[in-house]
Formats: structure tokens, C-alpha cells, sequence
């Protein structure tokens, strides 16, 4: 279709001044469970309905598009996004399905011969958990495999690296005795990390960013919560960003600027000081920070932020009208958070916390006092299900760290449904690739059963559940009113999967005005994104053929 752009929404994107009529499919919508047509009008929802109905709108359209039985449905946002680093992975050295270590030089190899003129090599998604040698490159391997070349390596949950002796001298005053040859983390990490990306310029940069926000929207993204900072990215990479996204076809860009620093998250446009600012690490480079210590490693992790810390950062935020957020990972991480924003709440009110819904990223290792803790204090938690379906399981990584037992803890969406807690589902992307029906999969067929919900549970987290981790309850679904933010897709059979086998029978019962969805069985194929449509305006259309 051609757009007539006449204005931009509330969100920034443009506006298409045309009607069109969608009709003869499946429209996933609470406003009618058996819809099979709808109206998209001035970027929003006008009307929602049956084919019947439809009849009276054909006229007065500028467009009438046959869906010829397709699924429509909300489209999904990704609420943890790291949209350069995303887009460098898909445009270069990208180890994530690496079988060995012997295969990873080899890539890093060609990667280097390939790009003979990068001031640093950068690559990203290494894990020698997953191979039969067990570890992590060794820098003089790195050195040979670069011929002495920068090179900067990150390890698959971005919280060490790997490098080479030419990048270490590139770090202003070195390193100093930190710079043995494991796996950087930390200060050191983030030493190498800043000058690695401080390598890559704004014409490299613009392309890796249109590469990431191109795939978002191929698969049926309309919206990615991006999560920079100054431990993680650059301020000029965040505004490029919201530039980029503001002018080019495709997925809303949402930042979070994690910084204690909340005038420049306002100057930087950020929607909130929150997302990455770290509380702790990750289990898989052995930083996320525990009570108890790892399985495979003689400590506890490590801790960047207490609750003091956590309190003052909640209570300001709170004071300013900005969302507050950590990235907290281990059990003594995220007690640190819920005990500082319990001391922000008797602060300033616990019904302003409440309101402001600060959120926290990841929130792994939970227990049923933390869990009840989010539920009082209005916490969103903003997760990925993709790490249990890469790490759980009693022959992963996770039980590699923690021991099985305590590794079946990890993740317990269930339960945080059960008490009230929002989920925001997102990727983490590059640590797991994006992929939305993927992740709605990964929550249904958790690894440990009783950490399970249902498909549609899971589709509306990850659907309405970014919309509202951003204070927005109107957007992510498909009503009269909604921004016009939508999938088409290509899919067999619709139907209702839930955990318990009851609610699954009740829920396909006609009389219970559920509406299905695409059968996530794992093995089976997943749905095909057909097109994209973020206000109104089409951002992708799968090419035919």
C-alpha cells in the first residue's frame, strides 16, 4: 500500500491519512473472540468485527486488504533490546551456534580477513559452556587467529570478554594486573567494552542499527524498549538511535538510559533511567550475585549496587516522574533491589512507587518473599524466557552454577502470575536472538513444568506487557482506540494451550469467548510474519515468492 503521512502519533511515528479494511482472516481481539475483519483509520483501530459486518465498510475505504485466511494479531514489542550490539552481531562475527572452540578461531580467522580495514574486530556470542572443550579462548589463540590485530569478543550474556593483546594496549593507563588471561569482567570489562565500541563509527554504527530494527519489525516486532547506558553503550549511540527510529520505516524505539544521572537520561530523551543498571552480573560469566555461593566457583558473585543505593536511585526517580530500574539477576541482587525500594516507598509513599511501575530486568533467581515483594511494590518484571530454553534444564548451564536444585528455581513465571507481578518479556538481544514467538514458547514449555503459563499468558506479556512496563494500558491489543501496531501472519490451525489440561478445554469451548492462537508445540513450525504495520504505516511485507 502507499502511506499519505499526515502527522505522527503520540509515540512519534507517522501517521497514514487512509482507511483500510482488513478481511477474511483471524483477528486476535478481546473485543470480539471470533473477529475476522477490522479497520485501521488515521493509525488506530476504528472497528473490529465479523465478515458480515465488514460488508457496510467496503465503500468508504481507501483500501481493502484480503487477508485470505492470515492471523492478525497485536504486535509484539521486545522490552530489553541492546539494538547496536544486536545489529554488529547480524552484520558480523556472531559465535552463538559455535560447536567448538576450533570452529570459533576459525571464524574469528575469516572474520579478520574479511574486514581488513576495522579499527577493532568486535565479535560477540562465544560460550564455552557449550563446548566440548570447556573454555574460553585463550588470548595468544586470539592473537594468531587476528594476525595481532584489536579484537574485542563478548561473551554470549555480555558480561565478560575475551581479547586481544593489541586491544588491551588500547586501554587508556591498561589494565594493570586485572588483564590475566580468563575472561574479563567488571571494571575491566567495561574498560575494554568502551573502547572496543568507541571504535565503531556513525556510518557503521547507522548500518548495524537498521540491520537490528529491520529484523525487529521482519518478525512481527512493532516496538523495542532499548536499554543503553554508560557502562553499555555511548550517549551518542542512544540518540542516533531515537534519531534513526523517528525517520526510518520501522519497529518504535523506547530508551532507557540506565544512569543515576537522571538530567542527562531527560536530556538524552530516555523514557526512564532504568534497564541495565547493574545491581549485579550473570551467572554464566559467575557475576550475578548470590546468598549462597556458586556450585562450580568459590564465591558469591559480584555486587555493583546495594539497597542504599537502590533506595535513593527509586525515591528520586519517583520524585521526578521518571521509571526507576536494575538489571538484578541472583538471589542476593534482586533482595538488594526489593529491600531498596521497600526504604524508597516508606520515603516517599508507597502508592507513588506503586504508580511510577519501576521495573527490573531478568529477575532470575526469585523466591516467594521476593515474589510477594514485586507484587507490593508494583515491580515489573521484565523478563527473558529464552534463558531457561538456552540454560535450563538439569543438564544446563544454570545447574552447572547453582546445582540442580536450586537451578529448578530460576524463573518461576507461575508464580509470579499468580501473585500479581506484570511480565514484560523481551530477548536481551544480542544474549538471545530476537524471536517473540520463540519466547512466548519458551515461557509455555518452560523446562521445569511448574514454572509454566499458558500461551496466552505468555502472548500478552509479550504484547500488551511492554506497553504497560512503559505506563501505557491502551496500546498492545487490538480495540477500537488502539494504535493501529500489528502482525500479519502465515499459520495453521488456531488453538488454546495452557498448562492445565481443564482450562485448556474450557478455553476452546466456544461459549468461553477465548480467543485462539498459533499451536507452539515444540517441533512444530512457527508462524510466519507476512507484514508488520506500526501506526497504521507498513514497516515490513514479506516478499512473495
Amino acid at each position: 500500500m502507499t502511506d499519505r503521512t499526515a502527522s505522527a502519533d503520540a509515540a512519534g511515528a507517522p501517521v497514514p491519512d487512509r482507511t483500510v479494511l482488513l478481511r477474511g482472516g483471524e483477528v486476535h481481539s478481546p473485543a470480539d473472540p471470533f473477529a475476522t475483519a477490522m479497520v485501521v483509520e488515521r493509525g488506530h483501530v476504528a472497528w473490529v468485527g465479523s465478515e458480515g459486518a465488514a460488508d457496510a465498510f467496503a465503500q468508504g475505504v481507501d483500501e481493502v486488504v484480503d487477508l485470505d485466511g492470515a492471523l492478525v494479531t497485536p504486535a509484539f514489542t521486545d522490552a530489553h533490546v541492546h539494538t547496536t550490539s544486536t545489529g554488529l552481531a547480524l552484520t558480523g562475527l556472531d559465535l552463538s551456534d559455535a560447536p567448538t572452540l576450533a570452529d570459533a578461531l576459525d571464524r574469528v580467522r575469516a572474520h579478520a580477513a574479511r574486514r581488513p580495514d576495522d579499527r577493532v574486530l568486535l565479535g560477540h556470542g562465544w560460550d564455552a559452556a557449550r563446548w566440548p572443550e570447556r573454555r574460553a579462548p585463550r588470548r595468544e589463540e586470539l592473537d594468531r587467529a587476528t594476525g595481532g590485530r584489536p579484537l574485542y569478543l563478548s561473551r554470549i550474556d555480555v558480561h565478560s570478554a575475551v581479547v586481544t593483546t593489541a586491544l588491551l594496549d588500547l586501554v587508556p593507563g591498561g589494565l594493570g594486573p586485572v588483564a590475566g588471561d580468563e575472561p574479563l569482567t567488571a571494571d575491566a570489562h567495561h574498560a575494554v567494552r568502551a573502547v572496543a565500541l568507541g571504535a565503531v563509527g556513525p556510518t557503521q554504527r547507522a548500518e548495524a542499527q537498521r540491520a537490528a530494527l529491520d529484523r525487529a519489525a521482519s518478525l512481527g516486532i512493532g516496538s523495542v524498549h532499548e536499554c543503553g547506558g554508560p557502562e553499555i553503550s555511548s550517549p551518542e549511540d542512544f540518540t542516533d538511535l531515537l534519531d534513526l527510529a523517528r525517520s526510518h520505516p520501522g519497529p518504535r524505539v523506547f530508551g532507557y538510559w540506565a544512569d543515576r544521572d537522571l538530567d542527562l537520561a531527560k536530556r538524552l530523551g530516555a523514557v526512564g533511567a532504568a534497564g541495565d543498571l547493574f545491581v549485579d552480573g550473570a551467572l554464566g560469566s559467575h557475576t550475578a550475585c548470590l546468598h549462597a555461593p556458586y556450585t562450580d566457583a568459590a564465591h558469591t558473585g559480584t555486587g555493583y549496587l546495594d539497597a542504599r543505593d537502590v533506595a535513593a536511585h527509586v525515591a528520586a526517580c519517583t520524585e521526578q516522574g521518571l521509571q526507576a530500574g536494575f538489571h538484578a539477576i541472583g538471589d542476593a541482587a534482586v533482595s538488594a533491589v526489593v529491600e531498596g525500594v521497600r526504604a524508597a516507598a516508606d520515603t516517599v509513599g508507597l502508592a507513588r512507587v506503586r504508580a511510577a511501575r519501576h521495573r527490573v530486568e531478568h529477575a532470575e533467581m526469585m523466591t516467594p518473599a521476593t515474589i510477594a515483594a514485586f507484587a507490593e511494590l508494583g515491580l515489573t518484571a521484565s523478563v527473558q524466557p529464552a534463558f531457561d530454553a538456552a540454560w535450563g534444564g538439569e543438564d544446563g548451564m544454570y545447574a552447572d552454577r547453582l546445582g540442580v536444585e536450586r537451578a529448578r528455581t530460576l524463573n518461576p513465571y507461575a508464580a509470579l502470575l499468580k501473585a500479581g507481578v506484570p511480565l514484560a518479556f523481551g530477548s536481551d538481544a544480542p544474549v538471545t536472538p530476537l524471536d517473540p514467538w520463540g519466547t512466548v514458547r519458551a515461557a509455555a514449555f518452560h523446562r521445569t513444568p511448574e514454572h509454566r503459563i499458558s500461551v496466552r499468558a505468555a502472548f500478552a506479556a509479550h504484547t500488551r506487557g511492554g506497553w504497560r512496563a512503559l505506563g501505557r494500558d491502551d496500546a498492545g491489543i487490538l480495540v477500537p482506540g488502539a494504535p493501529a501496531d500489528y502482525a500479519v501472519w502465515r499459520t495453521e490451525e488456531l488453538v488454546v494451550q495452557a498448562p492445565d489440561d481443564r482450562v485448556a478445554r474450557w478455553s476452546t469451548d466456544p461459549r468461553s469467548g477465548t480467543p485462539g492462537l498459533p499451536d507452539l508445540t515444540p517441533g512444530g513450525d512457527l508462524p510466519v510474519c507476512l507484514a508488520t504495520v506500526v501506526g497504521g504505516r507498513e514497516v515490513f511485507v514479506r516478499p512473495q515468492g
